[in-house]
This record gives C-alpha cells, sequence and structure tokens, in this order.
C-alpha cells in the first residue's frame, strides 16, 4: 500500500494519487496526525525537521514548540510503516519540516520511499526513490549517459529540443517583475544571464555549496564582474515567485561597478537566455533550461547536472574570476548535452497527462520502474 502525504494542493496531490494508483492504489494521509510515545530517533529527526522547515520560527518559544510538534508527528508516522510491512511512502517534495519527518520515518522503518517535484522540463514532473535536486538517483558520470546512448541510435541527436516548444517562464506574482517579450534593447550586448532564485529556497539553504546563501551568490558575483572584458555586463534578474525582494542588495551591486552590472527585471527570463553569452547560476532550473538555446552555464551551487562539458564548474573566487574574464571562450560539450537531455527526456523525467475530473496525473511508462528501483533501494 502506498502512502502519500497530503499537500493541499489539488495539482501536486493529483500527481501524487496517480503515482500511488501505478503501484496498485495509496491513501492520503494528513500531517494533523500525533503519537506521544517516541523512538530512539524522534529527537534527531524532530531537530532535522526543524533546521530544514521553509518558514523558520522567530519567537524565543516557538522552535520548541515546533520541534515538539514535529516529534509527535514524527512518532504517527513511524508507527504506520513500523505497523505496515508492504508501505511504501510517497511525498512532494521529502526535504522539509513535516514531509522531511515523513519520509525519515519510513526510511527508519525500512520502507521504500518515492519523492515527487516539479521538473525543469516542461511537461514533466520528478519522480525519484531517492531525493529531488541534488540528491536524486542520476548518476554524476559523463560517461554513464554516453554509455546509454551508445546502445541504440535514438538515444542521440537533438529530438529533446522538440520540449523547447513549450517552455515558457514562470509567471510573475510581483508587480515589479514582468516577462514582457520585447528584447530588441539586448541585441548586439555582450553580457552574461543570471536569474536569481528565492532566496529562501531549498535550492539555496541546502545546495548553496561554498556561496553559502543567495548574498554569498550576489557578493561573488559582484566581485567578479571586475574581470569581465571591456563592453560586457552581468545581468541579473530577481525570481517571479520570490516574496523576498532584493532591492538594495541588487541597487549596492549596480552601484559598485556602473554599466558593469545591470538589473532587468522586466524582459522575460528566455528572451533574456537567448540574448545572453552564457547563462550563470548556482544551482536554478533556468541554467539546466539554458541547454535549449544552446548557452554556455556556470554553475557554483550543488546541482544534478553539474558535470564538465553539461556545464563549467566554479569551485571559488578564483574560478569565477577566471570565467568571467575569458567569457569570449566559454564553451560546453555538445555532444554530451544530447546524451544527457535525451535521457531525461526518454527515461527519467515522466510526463504530466490530464487526469479524470479535470485533474492531472503522470503518466505510467516511466514511474513503474522508479517504483521498482524504490523497493530495491531498500532491499539493498
Amino acid at each position: 500500500m502506498y502512502y502519500y502525504l497530503k499537500d493541499g494542493n489539488p495539482e501536486i496531490d493529483g500527481m501524487m494519487a496517480s503515482v500511488c494508483e501505478t503501484g496498485g492504489g495509496g491513501t492520503c494521509i494528513s500531517d494533523l496526525r500525533w503519537r506521544f510515545r517516541g523512538y530512539p530517533e524522534t529527537a534527531d529527526r524532530a531537530r532535522d525537521a526543524l533546521r530544514t522547515a521553509k518558514h523558520q520560527p522567530r519567537s524565543r518559544g516557538t522552535p520548541t514548540l515546533k520541534k515538539m510538534l514535529y516529534s509527535v508527528q514524527y512518532n504517527w508516522f513511524r508507527h504506520l510503516f513500523d505497523t505496515h510491512p508492504d508501505a511504501v511512502a510517497v511525498a512532494w517534495n521529502g526535504l522539509t519540516g513535516t514531509r522531511r519527518a515523513f519520509m525519515a520515518a519510513a526510511k527508519d522503518a525500512g520502507r521504500p520511499r518515492v519523492y515527487l517535484e516539479r521538473a525543469p522540463l516542461p511537461g514533466r514532473v520528478t519522480v525519484d526513490p531517492v531525493g529531488i535536486n541534488q540528491l536524486n538517483s542520476l548518476p554524476r558520470d559523463p560517461a554513464f549517459y554516453r554509455n546509454w546512448a551508445a546502445d541504440a541510435p535514438s538515444r542521440s541527436g537533438m529530438g529533446w529540443m522538440q520540449m523547447k516548444e513549450t517552455l515558457t517562464a514562470r509567471q510573475s506574482k510581483r508587480a515589479d517583475v514582468g516577462q514582457s517579450d520585447d528584447a530588441s534593447a539586448l541585441a548586439g550586448q555582450n553580457f552574461i544571464f543570471c536569474p536569481l532564485q528565492v532566496p529562501d529556497d531549498t535550492q539555496i539553504r541546502q545546495f548553496a555549496g561554498w556561496v553559502g546563501d543567495l548574498d554569498g551568490f550576489i557578493a561573488a558575483l559582484v566581485t567578479a564582474a571586475a574581470h569581465l572584458p571591456p563592453g560586457w555586463h552581468l545581468r541579473l534578474k530577481e525570481h517571479p515567485s520570490s516574496k523576498i525582494p532584493l532591492t538594495e542588495t541588487l541597487s549596492a551591486a549596480m552601484a559598485a561597478h556602473p554599466g558593469r552590472i545591470v538589473i532587468d527585471n522586466a524582459t522575460d527570463t528566455f528572451r533574456q537566455v537567448e540574448a545572453a553569452k552564457a547563462v550563470i547560476t548556482l544551482n536554478s532550473s533556468v541554467g539546466l533550461q539554458a541547454f535549449f538555446y544552446e548557452r554556455p552555464v556556470l554553475v557554483l551551487g550543488e546541482a544534478f547536472f553539474r558535470m564538465p562539458g553539461l556545464v563549467t564548474p566554479i569551485d571559488g573566487p578564483a574560478d569565477l574570476a577566471a570565467a568571467f574574464s575569458g567569457a569570449d571562450d566559454l564553451t560546453f560539450d555538445a555532444g554530451l548535452r544530447d546524451v544527457f537531455m535525451t535521457y531525461l527526456d526518454q527515461v527519467y523525467y515522466p510526463k504530466v497527462v490530464p487526469g479524470a475530473g479535470g485533474t492531472v496525473a503522470v503518466a505510467p511508462d516511466l514511474v513503474r520502474p522508479k517504483l521498482a528501483q524504490a523497493h530495491r533501494t531498500v532491499a539493498q
């Protein structure tokens, strides 16, 4: 029996229910469950849930209360998985707060787990038995993808580029961040484009790498901007869904290097990618999506696509300065990108399809191998 933790978003819950149905049937579990009898792991799991919670407590007594909540939630989840040997845990994201406690309970009970998350490819969703983002199960060795492609002619080439037709920029939730299609002013300009991420997103809080956080990322970019070739600039755009404006930080960045740093919150994200000579990111999905525009990509944070050839990994300030000073020479391995993106298309990311009653579902063909892999992972 598959058990999925209720998210509350009908689209997300529909996708999780669909994955469970592919596995043979599922039950939705509410987070309004608690059990006071604990386990040896309870304190550590509650501490991890609190540390990773998206909304961190601010008042003095709230952390203790929130940790107590995660403790009793973990206890109930753990009892569920301990008493149901055939249980499989399914969660959206699974890395933060209550979701983390849910998946940790399944792991501690020795039960298979399946993680879902939005995918960087249009019309797809992440379904992974190990984790999401940097923690996913995708191999990090370029040779794996080359060897996989060598087994069949259909596994190479640029067929994956067809997905570009349905690639659209994220709709903005902010009045001061737009998605205008007018990019005429960008013609003939030499710049590296940086699509900024949500400062408190899991990708930043857990996988920012050597820069630490978004402020550290921006500070590193400001320092490196001095190394750009004459006539080049660094162009930044705030995330259209971020509730945390970066106005003061970005104004200070522009003032530090007048003309070398430009903030463009108006032009469509992908029009800026298309006009850029290269893209730089911590681990944004736009970094991967820049492959559709055949642009070199610089990656500073932890990312599953941070492989030499696919992108240019940046391991510190010296690497960043060198990449900026050699901006004219940035490149990528087109062949490796072809086989990697084809693997994501044909094997890794299942399609999101219409479900019953106007809901959405996940096509079962690529889900079934993931569910089998989840059981194998536990067995191993």
